[in-house]
């Protein structure tokens, strides 16, 4: 069974310059306080007494060890093991949700229909009535603390009727996930607005996912890319102890007795980079692209992300999108 990324999918990146609206005040929240934005992902439940089975068999993440109210990271795979779209997934005992880049829904209900038996598993495409909050920053926790809300432990979620809260663990770009039916969203709002976070643009979330080194579907990951090459081991996305699922082969083969040919690496840039032409050069040699960018503040100034060949070091010089770089380890480490 083969898979690919909806039609339409965008490979160009995520690039966020100095010169967008609000683009201090959000790096503000990010590095120094707390803001939260919609996230632009889907809303899928699966459900049915065999919901849990069969969505191990699928994806990278073991989610039966994980426990009846886990929250984790994980993706789905071709045979071959190329990531067709990441995703968080809520359990609540028997029943699963799924929280895609709104990029790969399409692929994934295509796959999910194709493998899953009705008579054990039903997909319910939830992303119409439902919105998804989530919160990012320095004091993310201590201002999650202060809403009002259930707070589950790490790694898990409480689902109420109208309600998931969920907070995943503590290496997520994210610190607090609330998922919420329409008619709700004004008071989950009030609620962080009044714990001391910013109402912020989607933008808030990705200067987060940057910061924390984690791939993003259309950027760092397209269909031809392998979950090591996006830092899932260090991002707890992949398991090598659970039971076969799609794709697994090459992922367990590349774990034990292989390497990948490229990699996600951090790149400090010089300024913001010519983003219609964002190759990554090592000299004259081409040596991969730049997939991501932002501006953290006058402090910090441009960071980025790039898919780089394995040979490239760290603490090197390259050309990236035509700006001079150095190569970094993620995620970033920008101090107190």
């Amino acid at each position: 069974m083969g898979a690919e990324l909806s039609p339409g999918t965008s490979v160009a990146g995520v690039f966020l310059s100095d010169s967008r609206p609000n683009a201090l005040q959000e790096a503000s929240a990010v590095l120094q306080g707390a803001a939260f934005a919609a996230a632009p992902v889907a809303v899928v439940e699966v459900t049915g007494p065999g919901a849990v089975q069969c969505m191990q068999g699928l994806v990278t993440n073991d989610l039966e060890t994980g426990g009846n109210t886990s929250f984790q990271y994980g993706a789905l795979l071709t045979t071959k093991g190329m990531i067709v779209c990441d995703m968080w997934i809520a359990r609540n005992d028997a029943s699963l949700t799924l929280y895609p880049d709104l990029l790969g829904k399409e692929a994934l209900l295509s796959v999910l229909e194709c493998s899953l038996p009705p008579r054990f598993a039903t997909i319910t495409d939830r992303s119409e009535k439902r919105a998804v909050l989530r919160l990012v920053g320095r004091n993310a926790t201590e201002v999650a603390t202060r809403t009002g809300f259930t707070l589950p432990s790490e790694g898990n979620a409480d689902a109420k009727t109208t309600q998931t809260t969920a907070r995943p663990n503590s290496i997520a770009p994210f610190s607090l996930q609330i998922d919420c039916a329409d008619g709700d969203v004004d008071v989950a709002v009030s609620s962080l607005s009044t714990a001391g976070a910013t109402a912020a643009s989607p933008d808030v979330l990705e200067l987060a996912r940057i910061l924390g080194g984690w791939p993003r579907l259309g950027a760092e990951i397209d269909d031809k890319t392998l979950p090591q090459e996006v830092r899932y081991d260090e991002l707890r996305g992949v398991s090598y102890t659970k039971g076969c699922y799609l794709g697994q082969e090459t992922v367990a083969r590349l774990h034990h007795r292989g390497h990948t040919n490229k990699r996600v690496l951090g790149l400090k840039l010089d300024t913001m980079p010519d983003t219609a032409d964002p190759v990554v050069k090592r000299g004259d040699r081409t040596v991969g692209r730049l997939t991501s960018a932002a501006w953290f503040g006058p402090e910090h100034g441009h960071l980025g992300l790039g898919m780089i060949r394995s040979e490239v070091d760290l603490g090197v010089t390259v050309s990236a999108g035509g700006v001079s770089a150095e190569t970094v380890t993620l995620p970033f480490e920008l101090g107190k």
